[in-house]
């Protein structure tokens, strides 16, 4: 049993089995929390596999987990998006209080380099759940990382990564499996790949709206970036790095993928990440930046100088660790300090 987080060590569940729920989102239905994510057992880089499924635990003190198994199975038919050699992603599931149906939303990279999503739908939280609509790209963009908010009537709200430009905010359809006609953009960078935001993680607080995002190099970390807006569409004020004393400009060696808030808790945030590869702590995040940004300009010869001088690791993304970390809040302005250890108890 737990009774504490401890920021990149191997977390078991109550089975004592390595936790496999990665880029993950949070669900909390009656008195229950769920952490749904990529099952990424047997993901060494090496054999071609992407991933294992869409995995679920439940908990109700956010320390120890049940695994409540596999709720969207990986497939052998090479054609479909669920594929176990498909790169699938960050596996969000919402209610959708008009249907009363729960749909899931999972980022694909497909086979010819474009990205879209997979929609899913099903009466229960732990499935079975049905495909409805794939290769699904809004208003013809290529959609990369995302987050999916609902609310207080019911609304969806939808917010990518238009892949390497700016970041979208889409409002759904009441059915949450399609968009409406109107879209907002935000945080546009020119210079392309390492800069163009990803992985966004939204929030609210005091009537605020929060983004957590990353940058895009894959998956090895880079800074985060907060901003906040009075609105879902924004207009977004750029706050800065949330991670004080990051000297290694990555993200405490990790990259966000949900912040959400504790119940019962009067103020309690926790930033939910992923530290995807465990071996590969030592390489200098100026390094990674300078590949990706190479290859962004087409200087492949370049970066490949650089990336045989690091000698990176084979992404083993079945060894990655999770970085869970108490966000608090000074002036409005998020921030998260590392921990080695940390209770929910010690706040308030």
């Amino acid at each position: 049993m737990y009774s504490s987080f401890r920021p990149g060590e191997t977390w078991l569940d109550t089975e004592g089995k390595p936790i496999q729920a990665h880029g993950g989102y949070m669900y909390y239905e009656n008195n229950t929390y769920y952490w749904i994510g990529e099952n990424k057992e047997y993901i060494d880089g090496i054999n071609g596999i992407w991933h294992n499924g869409v995995r679920c635990y439940s908990s109700q003190d956010l320390y120890n987990w049940k695994d409540d198994g596999i709720i969207i199975s990986a497939v052998q038919d090479e054609d479909s998006t669920l594929n176990s050699k498909s790169c699938m992603d960050r596996p969000h599931i919402l209610y959708n209080q008009k249907t009363g149906r729960y749909v899931c939303y999972l980022k694909i990279m497909e086979k010819d380099g474009s990205q879209s999503m997979t929609i899913l739908t099903a009466e229960r939280l732990l499935g079975p759940y049905e495909i409805v609509k794939e290769h699904f790209h809004p208003y013809g963009m290529n959609c990369g990382d995302f987050d999916l908010a609902v609310d207080e009537e019911g609304n969806g709200y939808w917010y990518f990564e238009r892949v390497h430009s700016d970041l979208i905010c889409a409002d759904l359809s009441d059915n949450f499996l399609d968009v409406k006609d109107s879209y907002s953009v935000h945080f546009p960078h020119p210079e392309g790949v390492p800069y163009v935001r990803e992985a966004p993680a939204h929030f609210t607080r005091n009537g605020i709206h929060y983004l957590i995002t990353s940058g895009t190099s894959g998956y090895y970390p880079n800074p985060s970036e907060t901003a906040s807006a009075d609105d879902y569409h924004g207009p977004f004020t750029v706050l800065g790095s949330p991670h004080v004393n990051d000297d290694s400009n990555t993200s405490f060696h990790s990259q966000i993928s949900c912040v959400f808030k504790v119940q019962n808790k009067k103020d309690l945030y926790i930033a939910m990440a992923d530290r995807w590869l465990v071996d590969a702590m030592h390489i200098p995040y100026e390094n990674v930046r300078d590949v990706f940004h190479l290859y962004h300009l087409g200087k492949t010869e370049e970066a490949l100088s650089i990336m045989k001088s690091l000698d990176l690791p084979k992404e083993n993304t079945s060894k990655a660790a999770y970085v869970w970390l108490p966000v608090i809040f000074e002036k409005g302005r998020p921030k998260i300090f590392w921990h080695d250890e940390w209770k929910i108890e010690d706040y308030n």
